[in-house]
């Protein structure tokens, strides 16, 4: 457990490694884990099981307002209710991934569910000493000020071939082709609303194309530890990317 709290805001595209690497992160530094873009596909699934037109964005937003979400931030047993109904499996499922992005860019939603990340966040920092909080717009939106901001990337064909293999098991030409238009489709699309490509100015890049994920979460694991004065291994430090200059 850390000394003082700590935030570390770890934003990223679809099948850049963000997820699994922050949960592992914050098993390994014993702090709780936030999947933001898990709020976002729980209000999607609980908006189309009332039948709510997702391109209605008012009643959508309304719907984000009124989310009876119950979302656990332990990294080993990471869950997602709603309304008392688990859906941590069904929230992964392809139609819940088809619609989310309909949800993601409605700006009124975003308001709603970044105002319940920062409560998470602050309750986190006070009761578990901190968290690893991961998605879209963390480093530069919901939270500037954490202590540790980090853009992890990957190149697309890594990101897809890793996308394929896990919804699909395999990453064959078919699978890839099936693929591609979940992922490319919806980072385009939250590009909209959400900055996840470039680190911005002050947030470390890491690209993990060419790691594997023990190389990943080392790379995270050194920034934060070589930011608290603690230098990484010769044979592990992150392969970064150049910050952006404002």
């Amino acid at each position: 457990m850390p000394v003082s709290p700590i935030t570390i805001a770890i934003d990223g595209p679809s099948g850049s490694g963000k997820s699994s690497v922050s949960k592992a992160v914050a098993r390994e530094l014993g702090l709780a884990y936030l999947d933001t873009g898990a709020m976002y596909r729980a209000l999607a699934w609980w908006a189309l099981h009332r039948e709510i037109d997702l391109a209605d964005q008012n009643a959508v937003a309304e719907a984000a307002r009124a989310l009876p979400l119950a979302l656990s931030t332990d990294p080993a047993r990471a869950s997602v209710s709603v309304d008392g109904t688990d859906v941590t499996e069904a929230i992964r499922e392809t139609r819940i991934s088809s619609s989310v992005s309909a949800v993601a860019t409605n700006l009124d939603v975003r308001a709603e569910l970044r105002r319940r990340q920062r409560e998470l966040i602050d309750r986190a920092r006070e009761e578990q000493g901190g968290v690893v909080a991961e998605g879209r717009d963390i480093t530069t939106v919901v939270a500037p000020d954490a202590e540790h901001r980090i853009l992890v990337t990957a190149s697309e064909e890594a990101r897809l071939a890793r996308r394929s293999l896990d919804v699909h098991g395999a990453a064959g030409a078919e699978h890839l082709a099936a693929t591609r238009d979940q992922v490319l489709r919806r980072d385009r699309d939250d590009a909209t609303v959400s900055a996840f490509f470039e680190p911005a100015d002050g947030v470390v890049g890491i690209d993990t194309s060419d790691l594997t994920f023990e190389e990943s979460v080392q790379a995270v694991l050194d920034v934060v530890r070589g930011a608290r004065g603690q230098h990484p291994s010769p044979d592990t430090r992150p392969t970064l990317q150049p910050e952006e200059t404002s």
